[in-house]
């Protein structure tokens, strides 16, 4: 009975044990079943577009950069297709036979040709793009290294070859101020591209390099593009499997600059080894003709990050390559600021063209002595012949009558001692001396006061004010057209890729200054008088047209003090720097230029030169000899020597044919 008891006890137990697992397992699946239920049903919609998302990958497809030609259609910057070869740092390390980055790039020297300065630019990118999903080794890989490469790439994880677009700029240094160049987006850059609106930063998915300076860095967002995109079926491990669907992307638009390369080109060559610039603009228009800033660079070696021996080369240069001298580089304008002044003394009242002032070849003020050149004449002077002979005496005499701040204000309107407005970022103020200007400088109480012996130097351009070569040719512009003024431009038009259709780009006049045209008249006559009889004329003999111009001598910054100026015992980075502005033809100007050769001495022997040869260009279509051109280079012409050539018929550099239009205060 006992046996029996306990056999019952037993069954029950395992009875109660069975329906206790039974209504565990009924629950678990009862939760399972509900938890279907509301995947299936209440998540169906959310979780099929994110397994949607996850086996459809968007992917970027960035646009080719638009075009820049001159005026006459001359490619100036373009784009060309290559490979490159790229490692992804990260899983570069992983991937490594000991772990470690050089040592795969020796590994992959052994298969592609791979130079110290790859080497080099690779570590410095590295540490600039911090981050970035891969970085390129080496570029414009050959088609036999890319195949060499794919047969071994096995052996390189984190390594890849990348077919990219490249930016070329085939006249390599001509007018690479202007152009500027391109560059990879670095995380300053980046991180200013977070406050652009969504739809702008969108448009930048997948895009590595933007402008950096120059037209490329200004006119960015219409040369960029608009971005396409690919939606690509992926597979569990992310690899594209097949495209679903794809949007082309819009190539960036074309920019028609109202330069012509050409006349830049043989500015550049003119100038030789020497510094300096020039700017040529169109009265009428505003339109810029000639950005010249010498010395040079070549852009292209930016565009793939530039090795660090040519960056310190550039970059220590006593001769500061990189300095925009026409946008950036400020000097006092010396006596090409006369002419200027004498407006000045016309619109005030000041003075009238008949005023006789006595030039004895100095000018005493406050116990000081102001002279003038050893090889001026003197005498009694009027306005014209003040211009024309360049009397430091007269302008001296004017500069203490008209005072400090009236001199402000007379030439602020003309564009000195502020921004122009170019369509071209960088452009700096300059420096218009007045009273408020020199308290807002200074900050020591003694330095902040005005002195009327600072005042007299003014006069011929010297003390205080320092000017850009673009606001000297824009206030010559002026001045030569009557008061019409304009913002310089250097985009003539953007012609849309797709159309074809070119629009101008807005340039309106802007509100002219009330010049009489009986004063404009009497500075054009002296302006004339200089080419004529003046300081200029050797430089203009034989010239087929009327022009007019004013030749400056303006002292280096700490060319020396309080001794006799003597070019041949001074260094050459101190030596005086030529000035020349000028306006052609001057019955109705069509160009006006200043240009500025550093520490070149005399106006009239090196910067009215190459002015003549602009205008010989532009007005006859005329293109200096060979044995001219080597002259100006050594700044040893004046008048143009030998036979002179069709500047149609001559090729730009580089090219083998002709190129058309389908492809102490002493001024002088």
């Amino acid at each position: 009975m006992t046996e029996l008891r306990d056999l019952e006890q037993e069954l029950g137990r395992f009875r109660g044990r069975v329906l206790a697992a039974a209504a565990l397992v009924l629950v678990a699946f009862s939760l399972l079943a509900a938890r279907l239920v509301y995947l299936q049903v209440f998540r169906h919609e959310d979780l099929a577009t994110q397994a949607e998302a996850n086996r459809i990958a968007v992917v970027p497809i960035v646009p080719n950069r638009g075009l820049i030609v001159d005026r006459n259609g001359v490619v100036l910057a373009t784009n060309y297709s290559a490979y490159t070869l790229e490692i992804a740092p990260t899983r570069g390390k992983e991937g490594g036979r000991d772990g470690e980055l050089d040592a795969l790039i020796d590994e992959l020297a052994a298969v592609v040709t791979i130079e110290p300065r790859d080497r080099r630019r690779f570590k410095r990118l590295q540490e600039e793009l911090k981050g970035a999903e891969s970085l390129p080794i080496r570029t414009r890989l050959s088609d036999a290294e890319v195949a060499r490469f794919t047969a071994q790439r096995f052996r390189f994880p984190g390594v890849e070859v990348k077919a990219r677009l490249f930016r070329s700029y085939p006249l390599g240094e001509t007018g690479s101020h202007l152009l500027g160049y391109i560059g990879r987006i670095n995380p300053a850059e980046k991180a200013a591209m977070e406050d652009w609106d969504e739809a702008e930063l969108g448009n930048y998915k997948g895009t590595e390099y933007i402008g950096k300076l120059g037209l490329e860095q200004s006119y960015e967002r219409v040369l960029h593009g608009t971005a396409g995109f690919e939606e690509v079926e992926t597979s569990a491990a992310g690899r594209a499997v097949r495209r679903l669907n794809s949007h082309s992307p819009t190539p960036g638009d074309k920019l028609v600059l109202s330069i012509d390369i050409k006349l830049q080109a043989l500015v550049e060559d003119l100038f030789g080894e020497r510094r300096g610039a020039l700017v040529a603009l169109d009265p009428r228009t505003g339109e810029v003709l000639a950005f010249v800033s010498k010395p040079t660079f070549d852009p292209n070696l930016f565009v793939d990050g530039i090795d660090v021996e040519s960056w310190r080369e550039l970059n220590e240069s006593i001769d500061k390559p990189l300095l925009n001298r026409a946008l950036r580089g400020t000097y006092p304008p010396g006596s090409t600021y006369k002419p200027f002044m004498a407006m000045a003394a016309l619109n005030t009242g000041k003075r009238a063209p008949s005023t006789l002032i006595n030039d004895p070849g100095f000018f005493m003020f406050g116990g000081h002595r102001f002279g003038s050149p050893e090889n001026e004449r003197g005498g009694i002077m009027d306005m014209h012949r003040a211009i024309v002979e360049s009397s430091n005496v007269y302008f001296y005499t004017l500069a203490n009558e008209m005072g400090v701040d009236l001199m402000h204000e007379q030439f602020l309107p003309l564009g000195f001692g502020r921004k122009t407005g170019i369509d071209v970022e960088g452009e700096v103020t300059g420096d218009l001396p007045s009273t408020e200007w020199k308290r807002k400088r200074f900050k020591k109480p003694e330095q902040q006061k005005w002195y009327a012996g600072e005042t007299i130097s003014l006069g011929i351009g010297q003390g205080y004010n320092n000017f850009t070569m673009l606001q000297m040719a824009g206030a010559m512009a002026t001045l030569v057209s009557g008061g019409q003024r304009f913002k310089p431009r250097l985009v003539r038009e953007i012609e849309d890729v797709l159309t074809g259709q070119r629009k101008g780009v807005a340039n309106d006049a802007l509100a002219p200054l009330p010049f009489r045209p009986e004063h404009v008249e009497v500075i054009r006559r002296a302006l004339q008088g200089v080419t004529q009889v003046g300081t200029s004329r050797g430089s203009f003999v034989g010239a087929g047209y009327a022009s007019g111009g004013k030749t400056g001598t303006a002292q280096a910054v700490g060319a020396r003090a309080n001794e006799k100026y003597n070019a041949a015992r001074l260094e050459e980075h101190k030596r005086d720097h030529a000035l020349y502005i000028a306006a052609a033809p001057m019955d109705a100007p069509t160009v006006a230029l200043a240009v500025i050769v550093e520490n070149a001495g005399w106006g009239s022997q090196s910067a009215a030169p190459i002015a003549r040869r602009v205008f010989d260009y532009l007005l006859l279509g005329q293109y200096p000899s060979e044995a001219d051109i080597a002259a100006m280079r050594e700044g040893k012409a004046t008048a143009p020597i030998g036979t002179r050539r069709r500047a149609a018929d001559v090729p730009l550099p580089g090219q083998a044919l002709p190129l058309v239009a389908a492809a102490g205060a002493v001024a002088r």
